[in-house]
């Protein structure tokens, strides 16, 4: 008989606020206007109002700032995974997680300035590999020629 193994969270976390510091940056300069700090506070918030929980068997996306909107992509699902680190991100420690996946309403999710992004990559890419595993899902890549 096959042991039930519990969903366990693996990574949780927001987009860093260094996604947006051109944004903030052009705000502080123009902060005599009154206006760009009212646009600052909404882009801080709408930032942190997009959450990313990575369990073992999921990834769930949660946005919206008054009304909550969820998605989520089963592991199996993932095809390919992708670690972009632009300059200014490498700095801060952060990069953006691109993944490609076989889910019709999110073929791609990118994970904008999450921290220490290859421990997530290679945690994310080990979780597939055992989703794909338990629900014996493989992969068939069939060239056309």
């Amino acid at each position: 008989m096959q042991e039930e193994i519990r969903e366990e969270v693996v990574w949780e976390g927001a987009t860093s606020h260094v996604a947006r510091i051109g944004t903030y940056l052009l705000c502080l300069v123009t902060c005599v206007l009154v206006v760009p700090i009212f646009i600052a506070l909404w882009v801080a918030v709408k930032l942190k109002s997009t959450r990313y929980r990575v369990t073992t068997e999921r990834i769930r996306v949660t946005t919206g700032i008054l009304s909550k909107e969820t998605d989520e992509i089963e592991l199996y699902r993932v095809r390919d995974l992708r670690l972009e680190q632009p300059f200014l991100y490498r700095i801060f420690g952060k990069g953006n997680l691109v993944l490609i996946t076989t889910d019709e309403t999110m073929p791609n999710l990118v994970m904008e300035a999450i921290p220490r992004p290859m421990e997530l990559l290679d945690e994310i890419r080990k979780h597939v590999e055992n989703r794909r595993d338990a629900k014996r899902v493989r992969e068939l890549d069939i060239d056309a020629r």
